[in-house]
Parts: structure tokens; sequence; C-alpha cells
């Protein structure tokens, strides 16, 4: 397998709002057939002119889909394109007191844009990667990563395949641009004033000029299949909140058997937990009310966890209390 190199562009200087970045970097770099330019979001955002006035905490909400997890100073949310990041991405460094940079609007237009850009004015076939810093939920440190994305293969999805030993290789699926991503950030650093890194050597990654290819919005994992879609102490809070939108944090429903063990095992012993069609029922033996109010308001507390709701209200049964929960989305 042959190498590659990650080359810096410096020399670009500041960048403000309408300026015309392709010829910008093209006056710098030295751009081949095949490469790979990776931008960061910053100086995209600036000549978009997504540099705003005010406080990164005043524009948070405006920049928030929902919150995912508050500690102390720091807030993770989902951003309204689908990211998972601290402040929203919002960026109050390298840039005038007093003012702040968000995230482009739409990164992977954003990259499509520069892509056709470049091919316009340097008649250069090229991906571009558009990258911004994030942390991951179980290490320290951040790393880049890829928030826009054209031209490029994002994902390399290993399904299909066998190891060397002839296993079937089921969720190996490399993130290309993420991993382009980190790697220009390691040329770049975060000081050096260099706003973009040219990645060499990997043209088979790159896509032809007229397939700008699925994006970066691609590697955004669906609310459906996020199985950490808020934070520990969040994740209570609102399996105690009755809105229906508080369940989007929660991932898909749960089939009927994890809820029947769910609500078993939080239940204890006493109340019966049982799949009826496609539904869960949960007979409560009669006991003082409060312990009954208890129960109850346990099973749906649990029920809602799992994204179930429930059905047809509540009922008695001589003196035990049946409850039954329906799916989410029947």
């Amino acid at each position: 397998m042959s190498g590659f190199e990650v080359l810096p562009v410096t020399g670009v200087g500041e960048v403000g709002p309408d300026a015309d970045l392709a010829r910008i970097l093209l006056d710098h770099a030295e751009l081949r057939d095949g490469d790979v330019l990776v931008v960061t979001s910053k100086v995209v955002a600036k000549a978009e002119g997504q540099t705003v006035r005010g406080e990164r905490e005043e524009l948070l909400a405006s920049e928030t889909d929902r919150v995912v997890a508050r500690r102390g100073p720091t807030t993770i949310v989902r951003t309204h394109h689908g990211l998972v990041m601290a402040a929203a991405g919002i960026d109050a460094s390298n840039t005038a007191p007093g003012t702040v940079v968000l995230l482009p609007r739409d990164p992977d237009g954003s990259a499509r844009a520069l892509r056709d850009r470049l091919a316009e004015l340097g008649g250069v076939w090229v991906a571009v990667v558009v990258s911004d810093t994030s942390g991951r939920a179980w290490r320290h440190g951040q790393t880049d990563i890829a928030v826009g994305a054209a031209g490029l293969v994002v994902l390399d999805d290993h399904a299909g395949r066998t190891d060397p030993y002839g296993n079937p290789l089921v969720v190996t699926a490399p993130a290309l641009a993420d991993e382009l991503a980190g790697a220009a950030d390691l040329a770049t650093g975060k000081t050096s004033g260099s706003p973009a890194a040219v990645v060499r050597g990997l043209a088979h990654l790159v896509l032809p000029a007229d397939d700008h290819g699925a994006g970066a919005s691609a590697l955004v994992r669906e609310e459906e299949a996020d199985l950490f879609g808020y934070g520990a102490r969040e994740a209570v809070l609102r399996a105690l909140d009755a809105d229906p939108s508080a369940a989007r944090g929660f991932g898909a429903p749960a089939t009927p058997e994890e809820l029947v063990a769910a609500l078993a095992a939080a239940l204890g012993h006493g109340p019966v937990v049982r799949r009826e069609g496609e539904g869960v029922v949960v007979t409560l033996p009669g006991a003082d009310p409060r312990a009954l109010g208890r129960l109850e308001e346990r099973s749906h507390v649990v029920a809602r966890a799992h994204r179930w709701r429930p059905a047809d209200g509540t009922a008695t049964s001589g003196e035990d209390r049946v409850l039954r929960f329906a799916h989410l989305l029947s």
C-alpha cells in the first residue's frame, strides 16, 4: 500500500465575508488532480459571513436543536445539522472581541461549492473536506472531524467482506472523511494560522468530477440509532417528562420483550408484566393507594424511557390495577 502526505496551506491570512475562498486557497496551495483539500469550518464560515456579534451563551439557543447534556459551564447540544457538539460548535477564538463564528449553515453545500469553484478557477479535480474540532464521549481531548465533504468516499463500509481468517466483517466501517480531517489537523495545528491542508496520495478516494458523493452528513448517526441521545442525568429527567418531544433522545422504541424485561426489573416482585399482542400489560397487585401510585408512575417512566406510551388509560380488576402500553409509533 502506497503512503500519502499532508501539506499545510500557509500564508492565507485573515479571511473576511464574501471572500473568494477558492481563489485565496489556489493562490497559496499547489493543488493536483486527486488531492483532498481539508479546510477548517472557521475559515469557510468567515467567508460565508457567519461571524456575528454577541456572546456564545446568547447565541447557543438559536443554534441548538436540542440539549444533550449540561455540566457546569459546558453544554453539549445536537445542532440543526444533526451534529452533537459542545456549544453547538460556536467558536470565540481567532475572531474580534465581542464576536463569535458560527458553523457554516450547510457544510456539505459549502464543500460542494468550494469544489466546483476550485475546478472552475484552477481546472483541478479534487475532493473537499470541511473540518471542525470535536470532543469524544469516552476519551479526553479533541480531534478534528468532517462536518462537510464533497467528491470523497466518506465511509468505507466493510460489511460483506471477511478478514484474513475468514471471519465476516459486520460493523467495521472506517470514517474516512473524519480520518482525513484528523490527519490534516496534525499538519496545521491549532495555533499555526494555517486554515487548510492538502492530503496527497489518496486519489482512489476522490470521486469523479461530476459526483459530489454522499457528503459528511452521511456520517451523522440518525437519532433512532443513537444509544447516547442524552447525558446520564438528563436521561433520568427526560424519562420523568411526559412531553412527547422528550422521547427523541431515547433512540428507537424498544421491542415488547425489552420493555417487559425492563418493567419486571424496575417493579420487582408482585406486579405481573406480560406481552399481549403488540402491546405490554402491567398488572399491579392491590395495595394501598400510595404504593399503587408509585408503581404506576414508575411504570410510566420506564415505558417513556423505552419510547412506549400509555394505551387506553388504566383499568381495575378487582383490587388490582391494570396498565396497558403501546409502541410509540403504533
